[in-house]
């Protein structure tokens, strides 16, 4: 049985209709949201409650969880200064937005969601901050998927989709043994091990086993290199992930933003499929809060 996986809608409707009806046209039911459902986006409302609507099970994203418990629980890092200062007027804009109905939607979202061994989260099992970038340590990358005893772990958060396979693995582990064959007899111990003979060091290969992570990109905010929306579908009875881009009306999103008077970067932004907009305003800029 296939399903398909979604990630940061970001209050981009137009692109979440169009997924949407991309899903149901490939004769998908199952339908999994990996959170962020509001952020940077003109329609948090409508966006929310075409979420609830469908029933669509959904765990919770950074955004989601910043709009219930404020811009403190930010552990984000931003290219510029510029960029953090837009980011406060995105969420301040969402917040105000919302109505008190949606507010508990996003506040009752789990922090992940699991069917057998597959493991459903936003950024990591760890955080729904931490970004699972494709080139991360790869002994990391499996340690997040393995503590999580998981399989398979989906997760977003980086806007970039990506299927990664852990395989090919494998740990040496250097033993010492104790000095157990110290002689015998009524003398200290601490003599008797300066006497015994020096442990012998001994070398294990020890395989890893075979871990995926999968990273639905965004329906919503695509930073990949283009304007398309992406979501993944995995068939549960090959284990096969597809990747997919569609198109939607990206200008309709990007007048939207301009009318509810959000930045004007990122209609901008949003128009040329750019991760960002603002790297050479303060590019060592890390936001702390």
């Amino acid at each position: 049985m296939a399903h398909a996986v979604i990630s940061c809608l970001h209050a981009n409707l137009a692109a979440v209709e169009a997924v949407l009806s991309d899903i149901e046209q490939l004769g998908i039911d199952r339908i999994t949201c990996l959170g962020d459902l509001v952020g940077y986006g003109p329609q948090p409302n409508e966006v929310v409650e075409l979420i609830r609507a469908r029933s669509i099970p959904t765990c919770q994203g950074c955004w989601d969880e910043d709009i219930i418990e404020g811009l403190n629980a930010c552990e984000c890092s931003y290219p510029s200064q510029l960029a953090e200062r837009r980011g406060q007027q995105a969420h301040h804009w969402t917040a105000a937005q919302l109505s008190e109905e949606n507010k508990e939607f996003l506040a009752s979202l789990p922090f992940s969601l699991r069917r057998d061994r597959l493991l459903f989260v936003h950024g990591s099992p760890n955080s729904q901050h931490e970004y699972l970038l494709p080139d991360m340590d790869a002994f990391a990358a499996l340690e997040r998927v393995e503590a999580a005893e998981a399989d398979t772990l989906f997760c977003g958060h980086t806007h970039r989709p990506y299927v990664r396979d852990l395989c090919e693995g494998s740990i040496r582990l250097r033993v010492r043994r104790s000095a157990a064959s110290a002689p015998a007899g009524g003398k200290p111990l601490k003599e008797r091990l300066a006497q015994a003979p020096p442990p012998t060091p001994t070398e294990q290969e020890v395989a890893l086993p075979v871990r995926r992570i999968v990273n639905a990109g965004s329906v919503g905010e695509p930073r990949h290199g283009g304007t398309n929306a992406t979501y993944v579908i995995h068939d549960e009875q090959t284990d096969l992930v597809e990747i997919r881009e569609v198109p939607y009306d990206v200008e309709r999103t990007c007048q939207a933003i301009l009318a509810t008077g959000l930045p004007p970067l990122f209609a901008w932004r949003l128009r040329h499929g750019f991760e960002y907009a603002e790297r050479a305003d303060d590019p060592g800029h890390v936001c702390e809060r």
